[in-house]
């Protein structure tokens, strides 16, 4: 079996929790882990490969470090290393200024 390929379309609060959970059940962390497995796959199995924002704040910084850029406030549960990651730009689709054209 690979790996389950994720790519994250907002690096926001879930994101944020979602990237450092991975992080720390795979290496080793069981407190809050219902399933080790399922389906065969263990939370070691998924790799983030791509993350997108729409906030300079987080576009063009690496993801570690934009999980936890302003606005975020999800508490630091571990801290996560560098992971090759560049959060680039995201379309807008709700700006009021686009008024939806093209």
């Amino acid at each position: 079996m690979g790996k389950i390929k994720v790519a994250i379309a907002g690096v926001g609060n879930c994101c944020s929790a979602l990237v450092q959970g991975i992080y720390s059940y795979s290496n080793g962390e069981k407190v809050g882990l219902i399933h080790e497995k399922v389906a065969g796959y263990s939370v070691s199995d998924v790799e983030v490969v791509a993350a997108f924002d729409v906030d300079a704040r987080k576009v063009g910084r690496e993801l570690s470090r934009a999980l936890f850029a302003e606005p975020n406030k999800t508490p630091r549960i571990t801290d996560v290393a560098r992971t090759g990651i560049t959060v680039k730009m995201g379309h807008f689709i709700d700006d009021m200024e686009h008024n939806g054209e093209e």
